[in-house]
Protein backbone atom coordinates (compact mmCIF):
# COMPACT_ATOMS: atom_id res chain seq x y z
CA UNK A 1 0.00 0.00 0.00
CA UNK A 2 2.59 2.31 0.72
CA UNK A 3 4.22 1.71 -2.64
CA UNK A 4 1.09 2.13 -4.24
CA UNK A 5 0.39 5.53 -2.41
CA UNK A 6 4.13 7.11 -3.20
CA UNK A 7 3.26 5.81 -6.93
CA UNK A 8 0.29 8.10 -7.10
CA UNK A 9 2.17 10.96 -5.53
CA UNK A 10 5.25 10.72 -7.97
CA UNK A 11 2.27 10.86 -10.74
CA UNK A 12 0.90 13.75 -9.51
CA UNK A 13 4.31 15.54 -10.08
CA UNK A 14 4.07 14.24 -13.66
CA UNK A 15 0.27 15.58 -13.92
CA UNK A 16 -0.27 18.71 -12.37
CA UNK A 17 -3.66 19.44 -10.84
CA UNK A 18 -6.23 20.90 -12.74
CA UNK A 19 -5.76 24.31 -10.90
CA UNK A 20 -2.61 24.35 -12.13
CA UNK A 21 -0.78 27.67 -13.49
CA UNK A 22 -4.43 29.29 -13.54
CA UNK A 23 -3.81 33.82 -13.53
CA UNK A 24 -5.71 36.48 -13.33
CA UNK A 25 -5.52 37.96 -16.36
CA UNK A 26 -5.62 41.22 -15.53
CA UNK A 27 -2.89 41.60 -13.44
CA UNK A 28 -0.79 40.87 -16.13
CA UNK A 29 -2.39 43.33 -18.27
CA UNK A 30 0.58 45.89 -18.86
CA UNK A 31 2.78 46.78 -21.63
CA UNK A 32 6.03 45.50 -19.42
CA UNK A 33 4.33 43.18 -16.89
CA UNK A 34 3.00 40.25 -19.27
CA UNK A 35 3.19 36.88 -18.10
CA UNK A 36 6.74 35.29 -18.22
CA UNK A 37 8.02 33.15 -21.43
CA UNK A 38 8.30 30.21 -19.25
CA UNK A 39 4.29 30.00 -19.16
CA UNK A 40 3.87 29.55 -22.89
CA UNK A 41 7.16 27.73 -23.80
CA UNK A 42 7.60 24.48 -25.09
CA UNK A 43 8.91 21.96 -23.90
CA UNK A 44 12.85 21.39 -24.06
CA UNK A 45 11.52 17.30 -25.41
CA UNK A 46 10.13 19.00 -28.39
CA UNK A 47 12.62 19.00 -31.36
CA UNK A 48 12.02 22.70 -32.11
CA UNK A 49 15.37 23.29 -34.57
CA UNK A 50 13.65 20.44 -37.05
CA UNK A 51 10.66 21.63 -37.08
CA UNK A 52 11.57 25.02 -37.97
CA UNK A 53 13.65 23.35 -40.87
CA UNK A 54 10.43 20.98 -42.35
CA UNK A 55 8.59 24.05 -42.15
CA UNK A 56 11.07 25.91 -44.25
CA UNK A 57 10.75 23.10 -46.89
CA UNK A 58 7.32 23.07 -47.06
CA UNK A 59 6.13 23.30 -50.70
CA UNK A 60 2.43 22.82 -51.02
CA UNK A 61 0.20 26.03 -51.33
CA UNK A 62 -3.33 26.14 -50.81
CA UNK A 63 -5.79 28.92 -52.65
CA UNK A 64 -5.82 32.56 -51.48
CA UNK A 65 -2.24 31.99 -49.23
CA UNK A 66 0.25 34.43 -50.91
CA UNK A 67 0.68 37.72 -49.29
CA UNK A 68 3.08 40.26 -48.32
CA UNK A 69 4.65 41.15 -45.25
CA UNK A 70 4.68 44.92 -45.36
CA UNK A 71 2.91 47.34 -47.11
CA UNK A 72 6.11 48.71 -49.11
CA UNK A 73 5.49 48.04 -52.97
CA UNK A 74 8.00 45.49 -53.37
CA UNK A 75 7.80 43.82 -49.87
CA UNK A 76 8.95 40.47 -50.43
CA UNK A 77 6.05 37.86 -49.96
CA UNK A 78 5.12 35.11 -47.82
CA UNK A 79 3.09 32.07 -48.18
CA UNK A 80 0.81 29.90 -46.36
CA UNK A 81 1.30 25.85 -46.68
CA UNK A 82 -0.51 23.36 -46.13
CA UNK A 83 1.86 20.27 -46.02
CA UNK A 84 0.85 19.54 -42.77
CA UNK A 85 -3.39 19.43 -43.03
CA UNK A 86 -3.79 15.50 -43.25
CA UNK A 87 -2.08 14.75 -40.55
CA UNK A 88 -4.57 12.60 -37.78
CA UNK A 89 -3.04 14.58 -35.20
CA UNK A 90 -1.31 17.54 -35.18
CA UNK A 91 -2.53 19.01 -38.32
CA UNK A 92 -1.09 22.33 -39.02
CA UNK A 93 -0.73 25.70 -41.48
CA UNK A 94 3.00 26.94 -41.86
CA UNK A 95 4.37 29.76 -43.27
CA UNK A 96 7.83 32.39 -42.47
CA UNK A 97 7.56 35.80 -42.08
CA UNK A 98 8.41 38.81 -39.70
CA UNK A 99 6.71 39.84 -37.05
CA UNK A 100 4.39 43.13 -36.64
CA UNK A 101 2.79 43.95 -33.15
CA UNK A 102 -1.08 43.46 -32.95
CA UNK A 103 -2.53 45.17 -30.09
CA UNK A 104 -6.22 45.22 -31.28
CA UNK A 105 -8.82 44.24 -28.56
CA UNK A 106 -8.70 45.81 -25.47
CA UNK A 107 -4.92 47.02 -25.40
CA UNK A 108 -5.59 48.84 -29.03
CA UNK A 109 -3.97 52.04 -27.63
CA UNK A 110 -0.74 50.58 -27.06
CA UNK A 111 2.34 52.56 -27.99
CA UNK A 112 2.56 53.46 -31.84
CA UNK A 113 -0.92 51.61 -32.74
CA UNK A 114 -3.59 54.20 -34.59
CA UNK A 115 -5.39 52.15 -36.05
CA UNK A 116 -5.88 49.87 -33.21
CA UNK A 117 -9.88 48.30 -33.05
CA UNK A 118 -11.54 47.45 -29.87
CA UNK A 119 -12.25 44.18 -30.57
CA UNK A 120 -10.46 41.11 -32.10
CA UNK A 121 -12.13 37.92 -34.09
CA UNK A 122 -13.81 36.11 -31.19
CA UNK A 123 -13.81 38.45 -28.34
CA UNK A 124 -11.67 41.55 -27.09
CA UNK A 125 -8.39 40.10 -26.55
CA UNK A 126 -5.35 41.64 -24.21
CA UNK A 127 -2.67 41.90 -26.60
CA UNK A 128 0.22 42.34 -23.58
CA UNK A 129 -1.82 39.39 -21.75
CA UNK A 130 -2.33 36.78 -24.17
CA UNK A 131 -0.11 35.11 -26.57
CA UNK A 132 -1.61 35.02 -29.77
CA UNK A 133 -1.00 35.11 -33.92
CA UNK A 134 -2.88 36.85 -36.52
CA UNK A 135 -3.61 35.27 -40.19
CA UNK A 136 -4.75 37.57 -43.42
CA UNK A 137 -8.71 38.08 -43.41
CA UNK A 138 -9.07 36.52 -46.65
CA UNK A 139 -7.24 33.21 -45.92
CA UNK A 140 -9.28 32.76 -42.64
CA UNK A 141 -12.64 33.21 -44.60
CA UNK A 142 -11.89 30.47 -47.19
CA UNK A 143 -10.84 28.16 -44.27
CA UNK A 144 -13.48 28.11 -41.74
CA UNK A 145 -13.38 24.08 -41.13
CA UNK A 146 -9.38 24.14 -40.54
CA UNK A 147 -9.62 27.75 -38.69
CA UNK A 148 -12.86 27.65 -36.44
CA UNK A 149 -11.12 30.62 -34.26
CA UNK A 150 -8.89 30.38 -31.06
CA UNK A 151 -6.84 26.82 -32.59
CA UNK A 152 -3.92 26.83 -30.79
CA UNK A 153 -1.07 27.84 -32.30
CA UNK A 154 3.09 28.61 -32.11
CA UNK A 155 6.13 30.87 -33.51
CA UNK A 156 9.67 29.84 -33.78
CA UNK A 157 11.77 32.79 -33.21
CA UNK A 158 15.39 33.04 -32.44
CA UNK A 159 15.70 29.30 -31.89
CA UNK A 160 12.60 29.25 -29.75
CA UNK A 161 9.21 27.65 -29.77
CA UNK A 162 6.36 29.37 -27.64
CA UNK A 163 2.71 28.48 -28.26
CA UNK A 164 -0.51 31.13 -28.42
CA UNK A 165 -3.42 30.68 -30.24
CA UNK A 166 -4.96 32.19 -33.15
CA UNK A 167 -6.74 35.13 -32.02
CA UNK A 168 -7.60 37.60 -34.97
CA UNK A 169 -7.12 38.45 -38.05
CA UNK A 170 -5.71 40.81 -40.69
CA UNK A 171 -8.26 42.80 -42.87
CA UNK A 172 -5.90 45.69 -44.07
CA UNK A 173 -5.44 46.66 -47.75
CA UNK A 174 -3.30 45.13 -48.76
CA UNK A 175 -3.67 42.37 -46.18
CA UNK A 176 -0.53 41.15 -44.55
CA UNK A 177 0.88 38.06 -42.69
CA UNK A 178 3.43 37.72 -39.98
CA UNK A 179 2.22 39.52 -37.13
CA UNK A 180 1.20 38.38 -33.55
CA UNK A 181 0.51 40.48 -30.14
CA UNK A 182 2.17 42.69 -28.29
CA UNK A 183 3.00 39.57 -25.57
CA UNK A 184 4.61 37.34 -28.17
CA UNK A 185 6.53 39.81 -30.19
CA UNK A 186 7.87 41.04 -27.23
CA UNK A 187 9.12 37.93 -25.83
CA UNK A 188 10.39 36.94 -29.19
CA UNK A 189 12.39 40.09 -29.37
CA UNK A 190 13.06 41.36 -26.22
CA UNK A 191 15.72 44.26 -27.32
CA UNK A 192 14.07 45.67 -30.32
CA UNK A 193 11.68 47.76 -28.69
CA UNK A 194 8.24 46.98 -30.65
CA UNK A 195 5.41 48.39 -30.82
CA UNK A 196 2.32 48.92 -32.70
CA UNK A 197 4.62 51.23 -35.07
CA UNK A 198 7.50 49.30 -35.28
CA UNK A 199 8.26 45.35 -36.07
CA UNK A 200 10.85 43.03 -36.32
CA UNK A 201 12.03 43.53 -39.57
CA UNK A 202 13.73 40.16 -40.72
CA UNK A 203 11.49 37.57 -42.39
CA UNK A 204 12.76 34.63 -40.12
CA UNK A 205 10.05 33.64 -37.77
CA UNK A 206 8.13 31.24 -38.49
CA UNK A 207 4.36 30.75 -37.80
CA UNK A 208 2.18 27.17 -37.10
CA UNK A 209 -1.10 27.16 -36.52
CA UNK A 210 -2.92 23.45 -35.48
CA UNK A 211 -5.97 23.07 -37.38
CA UNK A 212 -9.42 21.61 -36.99
CA UNK A 213 -12.25 21.64 -34.28
CA UNK A 214 -9.42 19.42 -31.97
CA UNK A 215 -7.12 22.31 -32.11
CA UNK A 216 -9.09 24.75 -30.43
CA UNK A 217 -7.97 26.40 -26.75
CA UNK A 218 -11.07 24.73 -24.19
CA UNK A 219 -12.78 28.12 -23.11
CA UNK A 220 -12.25 26.63 -19.09
CA UNK A 221 -8.69 28.55 -20.77
CA UNK A 222 -9.47 31.06 -22.60
CA UNK A 223 -12.21 33.73 -22.25
CA UNK A 224 -13.06 37.24 -23.97
CA UNK A 225 -10.22 39.04 -22.92
CA UNK A 226 -7.81 37.20 -20.69
CA UNK A 227 -5.59 33.48 -20.90
CA UNK A 228 -6.77 32.18 -17.73
CA UNK A 229 -5.06 28.70 -17.77
CA UNK A 230 -1.52 28.31 -19.14
CA UNK A 231 -0.97 24.82 -18.33
CA UNK A 232 -4.10 23.80 -20.47
CA UNK A 233 -2.01 25.87 -23.15
CA UNK A 234 1.32 24.28 -22.65
CA UNK A 235 -0.04 21.04 -22.47
CA UNK A 236 -2.17 21.23 -25.70
CA UNK A 237 0.49 22.79 -27.55
CA UNK A 238 3.12 20.35 -26.43
CA UNK A 239 1.06 17.21 -27.29
CA UNK A 240 -0.13 18.91 -30.50
CA UNK A 241 3.86 19.91 -31.23
CA UNK A 242 4.77 16.35 -30.50
CA UNK A 243 1.95 14.95 -32.86
CA UNK A 244 3.25 16.94 -35.68
CA UNK A 245 6.96 15.84 -34.84
CA UNK A 246 5.97 12.06 -34.99
CA UNK A 247 4.07 12.86 -38.72
CA UNK A 248 7.03 14.24 -39.88
CA UNK A 249 9.43 11.19 -38.63
CA UNK A 250 10.80 13.42 -35.59
CA UNK A 251 11.67 11.91 -31.77
CA UNK A 252 8.95 14.30 -30.17
CA UNK A 253 6.40 11.53 -29.97
CA UNK A 254 8.92 10.37 -27.20
CA UNK A 255 8.42 13.13 -25.25
CA UNK A 256 7.98 12.91 -21.25
CA UNK A 257 5.08 14.90 -19.28
CA UNK A 258 6.53 18.19 -17.74
CA UNK A 259 7.81 17.45 -14.40
CA UNK A 260 6.94 19.98 -12.05
CA UNK A 261 7.67 18.36 -8.49
CA UNK A 262 10.36 16.02 -7.98
CA UNK A 263 9.21 13.01 -4.93
CA UNK A 264 11.96 12.66 -2.03
CA UNK A 265 14.06 9.84 -2.66
CA UNK A 266 13.22 6.85 -0.91
CA UNK A 267 13.20 2.83 -1.65
CA UNK A 268 9.43 3.15 -2.29
CA UNK A 269 9.69 6.48 -4.97
CA UNK A 270 12.21 4.63 -6.43
CA UNK A 271 10.13 1.30 -7.03
CA UNK A 272 7.61 4.23 -8.37
CA UNK A 273 10.04 5.95 -10.70
CA UNK A 274 11.03 2.53 -12.32
CA UNK A 275 7.21 1.86 -12.93
CA UNK A 276 6.95 5.15 -14.41
CA UNK A 277 10.11 4.95 -16.58
CA UNK A 278 9.13 1.67 -17.57
CA UNK A 279 5.83 2.94 -18.98
CA UNK A 280 5.52 3.33 -22.75
CA UNK A 281 6.17 6.56 -23.81
CA UNK A 282 2.90 9.01 -23.99
CA UNK A 283 1.18 8.50 -27.37
CA UNK A 284 -0.15 11.21 -29.14
CA UNK A 285 -2.17 9.68 -31.93
CA UNK A 286 -4.73 8.32 -29.21
CA UNK A 287 -5.97 11.41 -27.87
CA UNK A 288 -8.73 13.28 -29.37
CA UNK A 289 -8.52 16.44 -27.30
CA UNK A 290 -11.19 18.54 -27.59
CA UNK A 291 -11.52 20.72 -24.77
CA UNK A 292 -8.85 18.74 -22.97
CA UNK A 293 -7.37 20.35 -19.47
CA UNK A 294 -3.62 20.16 -18.37
CA UNK A 295 -3.29 17.19 -16.36
CA UNK A 296 -5.67 14.96 -17.76
CA UNK A 297 -4.68 11.69 -19.54
CA UNK A 298 -6.03 10.17 -22.84
CA UNK A 299 -8.05 8.07 -20.62
CA UNK A 300 -9.69 10.60 -19.14
CA UNK A 301 -13.12 12.59 -19.59
CA UNK A 302 -11.06 15.50 -20.31
CA UNK A 303 -9.84 13.93 -23.65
Amino acid sequence: MAIQSTLSLALLGLFPSATAQRVDGSKYNSPTGGPPASYFAAASSIPVAVIQSAAAKASSVPSLATYPINTDKNSPKSTIHDDWVKFRRGAALSWVADMDVDCDGIDYKCAGNGDGQPQTNWGALAAYEVPFIVIPDTFLAANPDLLPGNNVAAVICHGKMYYGILGDSNGDDPELTGEASWLIARTCFPDEGLNGAKGHVAADVTYIVFTGKNAVLSSRALGKHYLTNFTTLRTRGDKLAGALASHLGLPGETARPRVTSSPVATTETKTASATEDAASPPNYEACSWADQDEGATCSSDDD
